[in-house]
């Protein structure tokens, strides 16, 4: 299943539309249009997203294991079946200190 018209009108499971690759990130674009975007990700140990912040508030949700969220400097370990939302404007970052897959969706507001 490569774009977003092969996922319209099926039912399907999130863990199964991004695999890990050795030594990556790997990232799948559910939902990418003006006023948002659903991106799945897969992150093998010891990878990260480096510090950073967006104009717009976004939220991460665990699909599967355990990742480590950095909001200001501050860590917040996120379990499989949480959520976390990262404000807008604030310094972020993400580590894989083991496997885990997250779903991110960003809502771009005041458009």
């Amino acid at each position: 299943m490569g774009n977003k018209e092969s996922l319209i009108g099926k039912a399907l499971n999130f863990k199964s539309l991004v695999e890990y690759s050795s030594s990556s990130i790997v990232s799948r674009s559910i939902i990418d249009d003006k006023v948002g975007r659903i991106t799945l990700f897969a992150f093998d140990k010891d990878e990260k997203l480096s510090p950073h912040s967006t104009p717009y508030d976004a939220l991460i949700q665990i699909i599967e294991g355990e990742g480590e969220i950095i909001i200001d400097k501050e860590i917040h370990l996120v379990k499989e079946g949480e959520f976390i939302i990262l404000p807008k404007n604030i310094m972020h970052s993400v580590n894989a200190n083991q496997r885990f897959k997250m779903l991110l969706t960003l809502i771009k507001s005041g458009l």
